[in-house]
């Protein structure tokens, strides 16, 4: 894809999903950023996360705004000049759902890795609800080591907070 075809794509897109790919861009380059400055702990004690407790809720169908921000995360993380994990992503989502109340999960897994016999591979996803919002491609194959997740609120949220 060239910058041009991007920028179309962009700009023919609602003001709302607009938002949310600019808000993503901040958040991967913000979660990049943590991620070389501060240990993984850290980061869930400054965010509130709880290891290992998936909050109420989780059941009922994905929210129409956790679905937009997975889309976001993941469009922006493709054309970030800066590598874009599947863990930035995870965190970019999860701080941008936690700033709207919206309830989700941050999944660490691992494989071995198909290149050698004695090597790991790591994984993480996002999800909400049922719905994987990023880090989606092959997460089958992770065995599930830890899970961090977040209340919502049960307050009334504006659609396009």
């Amino acid at each position: 894809m060239s910058l041009p075809d991007d920028l179309w794509k962009f700009v023919a897109r609602s003001w709302l999903d607009r938002r949310f790919v600019v808000e993503a861009l901040l958040w991967l380059a913000a979660m990049r950023a943590a991620i070389l400055a501060f240990p993984f702990r850290r980061i869930v004690t400054m965010f509130g996360l709880t290891e290992g407790d998936v909050p109420a809720g989780t059941e009922s169908p994905c929210d129409e705004r956790a679905a937009a921000i997975g889309w976001a995360v993941r469009a922006a993380a493709a054309r970030t000049p800066w590598q874009s994990t599947c863990l930035v992503q995870a965190l970019a989502g999860m701080a941008m759902m936690h700033r709207r109340g919206i309830p989700g999960v941050i999944w660490l897994g691992v494989a071995k890795d198909a290149g050698t016999t004695e090597s790991l591979a790591a994984h993480s996803w996002l999800s909400s609800s049922e719905a994987i919002l990023t880090g989606a491609p092959a997460h089958e194959r992770y065995t599930v080591i830890s899970f961090f997740s977040w209340p919502g609120r049960s307050r009334g949220l504006s659609k396009t907070q």
